[in-house]
């Protein structure tokens, strides 16, 4: 193997290291049997898991963001889906509109998203509640969802929902029995991406949860803010290795949809 191949392999594998290493101390600490934050620890056990599962308060916050999440997903999937087939059937001038318009969550800085979203629920009295939160995150999540589906619509090819039209089948005939089964990957690589920006969003949350609903994310913001301990270290390893296997699931999905 010459330098010139060997050279860039060796500088992306330091980089990818570098970028991975705080992950792998936080996933350390997160086994350690001292009372505070420290590295590399003294001892390894489960306390801190413990503590998490025994805890109210954590649980509290994070049981409401998984239901948040799941909610999420089932109205981001459900818009997100009817708004790519919407927009694949606008003209060109149209389509480029309606798509810019969709995504804009995804252009402009969440922190103006979530100051834009923070006064207009404040004057219908959803700031601080649960479904303040999952109309927030379905915002956020519905262009991922359009965003995926608008891929796969890109490989079907039109005439097979034109010969089942013109077979007699009827527009929702169609739609569940040729168009849906193959955009059936995209819709749920969309609603896994749904699901994650849900459950891992923390800025938007920050405006609107109050304290009346506390989301995971905010309760970690808030234990770093106001107390640090190696809880915090248990429930971010908890969180990294659910979002690897969603993310393990969303990239097999993918490739299922471009074969």
């Amino acid at each position: 193997m010459t330098v010139a191949r060997v050279l860039p392999a060796t500088l992306v594998g330091l980089i990818l290291m570098f970028l991975a290493l705080p992950i792998v101390v936080v996933m350390v600490v997160s086994f350690s049997s001292a009372t505070y934050l420290t590295f590399p620890p003294p001892a390894f056990g489960l306390r801190w898991y413990s503590a998490y599962f025994a805890s109210d308060d954590w649980l509290r916050s994070t049981w409401l963001s998984l239901w948040v999440a799941a909610s999420v997903v089932v109205l981001a999937t459900l818009l997100g889906t009817l708004a790519a087939l919407g927009i694949a059937r606008l003209p060109k001038g149209l389509r480029v509109l309606a798509s810019a318009l969709i995504l804009s969550p995804l252009i402009v800085p969440v922190i103006v998203v979530a100051i834009g979203i923070y006064y207009a629920f404040a004057r219908y009295g959803l700031v601080g509640t649960p479904a303040g939160l999952i109309l927030a995150h379905t915002c956020l999540a519905v262009p991922f969802v359009v965003t995926s589906v608008n891929a796969s619509l890109a490989g079907i090819d039109p005439r097979l929902e034109q010969a089942a039209l013109s077979l007699g089948a009827t527009p929702t005939g169609t739609f569940f029995q040729i168009t849906l089964p193959l955009i059936r990957p995209g819709v749920l690589v969309g609603a896994l991406f749904a699901f994650i920006t849900s459950f891992d969003e923390l800025v938007v949350a920050l405006f609107i949860s109050g304290s009346g609903a506390v989301t995971l994310p905010r309760r970690m913001w808030d234990d770093l803010l106001y107390q640090i301990e190696p809880t915090i270290a248990a429930v971010s390893t908890l969180t990294i290795v659910l979002t690897v296997v969603l993310m393990g699931c969303a990239h097999l999905l993918g490739k299922r949809a471009a074969a």
